[in-house]
């Protein structure tokens, strides 16, 4: 750890006959151990050298023997000990809450978010209506330009095409009655204008009303 709480009245109470040259060597020794975390070297010469006091080894030793208690792990304190503990449980601590804090505004966003989707998803759903819906007569349309024989001014045939607004069994009608009339169509110049024959309702001209049988039988695919 890179700091720790330094009680100046406490140190003193404990400090106060020491010299200055073992006041600074003690001080150092706490340094070392709060920022290692872990017992000191059980040997004298290597701490004296790690706090960078080798020509006080004695002193280092009387510091190490009033204030740490050596142990098969190194010279230990108990009161730095305790510090250590507390900060690393305050630091958990604040962890998990932050974590927590983070999760609980993850959620809350999520939730305006899937929120937010599901006004979308609602607001949109008309529009996916109609998508469909123009998909659809883009569809069956296509289907009409394929089987009528003559191909002249497109957007004209779509456009009577949107309006008849065919449903299903009328585009089988119609194209029950594309495949009936096209063996009569032997002069191309004489074969009505797509649009006009759409406007002139031309696929009720002496066809009988199918039950849409001849539409997949075009689909599976029927050609001139």
């Amino acid at each position: 750890m890179h700091y720790y709480q330094f009680n100046i009245g406490d140190y003193i109470g404990h400090t106060r006959h020491l010299t200055l040259a073992e006041d600074a060597i003690y001080r150092r020794l706490l340094d070392a151990y709060y920022l290692q975390e872990r017992p000191l070297n059980s040997g004298i010469a290597l701490v004296a050298r790690q706090i960078n006091a080798r020509e006080y080894e004695t002193e280092v030793q009387q510091i190490l023997e009033e204030f740490f208690v050596l142990t098969e792990e190194g010279w230990i304190n108990y009161r730095a000990d305790k510090e250590i503990a507390k900060y690393h449980a305050k630091s958990e601590q604040a962890s998990k809450a932050g974590k927590a804090s983070a999760e609980s505004r993850s959620n809350k966003a999520s939730t305006v978010v899937e929120r937010t989707l599901n006004e979308n998803l609602t607001d949109e759903q008309p529009n996916t209506k109609q998508e469909t819906i123009n998909n659809k007569h883009i569809k069956d349309f296509d289907l009409f330009w394929s089987a009528y024989p003559r191909k002249t001014a497109k957007g004209n045939a779509e456009n009577s095409w949107k309006k008849i607004k065919p449903d299903e069994k009328l585009v089988a009608d119609i194209i029950a009655a594309i495949a009936k009339q096209k063996p009569n169509w032997t002069d191309p110049k004489f074969i009505p204008h797509p649009a006009t024959w759409l406007n002139g309702k031309r696929w009720l001209d002496g066809v009988e009303v199918t039950t849409g049988k001849q539409l997949k039988y075009w689909e599976k695919g029927y050609s001139a």
